[in-house]
């Protein structure tokens, strides 16, 4: 039986230091934690943050357009709004086109809450952009999208 080589610990050194799925990952995990603090009086999460605002717009988007938008499959999306729709902030309702599709809407009670999340979600951005320095949040921003 042939020994498999091991990986070594500076691999594992090289790794840490290089991985930009990592990076990124801890990054998100950092900023969420700061988010969700933040929005934690509203009793919303960060993720319930970005779903409600991905809702707020003149025509009501169907399940596949709100996945789409969040990079999350439509299993995750479901999952997530289950929470919002028992509080009575997000409705579904069948297409008037497509009676097989769902299209999403806040209720007024959701669109009150966002509106209250909104101030909360700017003063925590004026507090963490000037960390990335000049352009910084532009230039971070950029970057994301050309890696999605």
């Amino acid at each position: 039986m042939s020994k498999m080589p091991l990986v070594s610990f500076d691999t594992t050194l090289h790794v840490k230091d290089t991985c930009l799925c990592l990076h990124v990952q801890r990054a998100a995990r950092a900023l969420a934690r700061r988010f969700d603090e933040a929005l934690r009086p509203l009793d919303i999460t960060n993720g319930q943050f970005s779903l409600m605002m991905s809702l707020n717009r003149p025509a009501a988007p169907n399940m596949g357009e709100v996945a789409s938008l969040l990079a999350m499959d439509r299993t995750t999306l479901t999952a997530a709004l289950k929470p919002l729709e028992r509080r009575c902030l997000v409705e579904s309702f069948p297409d008037a086109d497509d009676r097989r599709s769902r299209r999403l809407r806040l209720t007024p009670e959701g669109q009150a809450l966002l509106a209250r999340a909104v101030p909360i979600w700017r003063d925590l951005h004026e507090a963490i952009d000037p960390v990335l320095g000049d352009g910084g949040p532009d230039r971070l921003r950029a970057d994301l999208l050309s890696l999605a």
